[in-house]
């Protein structure tokens, strides 16, 4: 576990080297493997964590059985935040997409930290904005942006946070099934898929085992406008 990397979530943001280190020695380090479920939607939600290692998804299933992924969270990133501000129950379900380590944090002791050090209630709100943000621009992507503009965007955004140049291009290890890659675009397998063929058609991309070679980063961000 690198702990700079740790360091990057807002949690640790306004925290001093010393005072991240005595925060991260209260917390709970867990693993899981791909498939794993860390919570289901409409459990109790009483802990915050921050990702050291690996990948984990958070969705929502719908009624008729439909599921809907919401995000994908890497290194650094932090979610579970919200049961701070509102006890309610999970609102969405966490399932690790690959090989993970989390370190936890309960409610008790975020409220303990929060009292002595309101600096990290404003970068945790600052992060809540900005999760926000990009929520209300997802769903103007759904009404606003076909299909393809949707592929091409996801492929972009998961570049620039888990993507490595590497000869002929960005290696983007997504850690991804055909079906979850459709779902985070908000469209059917088929269709995504058939985005996808046109793009490597095209030599935009070529496609691997749950990740992509982006050959031509600009022509996917002009697609994804």
């Amino acid at each position: 576990m690198d702990p700079d990397v740790v360091r990057r979530a807002p949690l640790f943001k306004a925290l001093d080297d010393e005072a991240a280190a005595a925060l991260q020695s209260q917390m709970t380090l867990s693993r899981m493997e791909r498939g794993d479920v860390l919570f289901h939607e409409g459990d109790r939600g009483d802990t915050l964590y921050v990702i050291a290692e690996g990948k984990v998804k958070l969705g929502r299933t719908s009624a008729d059985g439909r599921e809907n992924l919401v995000a994908i969270l890497g290194p650094g990133e932090m979610f579970g935040e919200l049961s701070l501000f509102d006890p309610g129950p999970r609102t969405m379900t966490a399932t690790a997409v690959a090989e993970t380590q989390l370190l936890g944090l309960g409610n008790d002791s975020l409220t303990g930290l929060l009292t002595g050090r309101p600096e990290v209630a404003k970068t945790l709100l600052a992060a809540l904005a900005q999760r926000l943000r990009r929520t209300n621009a997802h769903l103007a992507d759904l009404v606003f942006t076909d299909v393809p503009g949707r592929v091409a965007k996801a492929l972009i955004d998961l570049s620039e946070r888990f993507g490595r140049s590497v000869e002929g291009g960005v290696m983007v290890a997504h850690d991804l099934t055909q079906e979850e890659l459709a779902q985070l675009v908000g469209a059917s397998r088929e269709t995504v898929n058939k985005a996808l063929a046109d793009f490597q058609s095209r030599g935009w991309l070529r496609l691997e085992a749950r990740a992509v070679l982006l050959q031509d980063v600009e022509r996917l961000k002009k697609r994804a406008k």
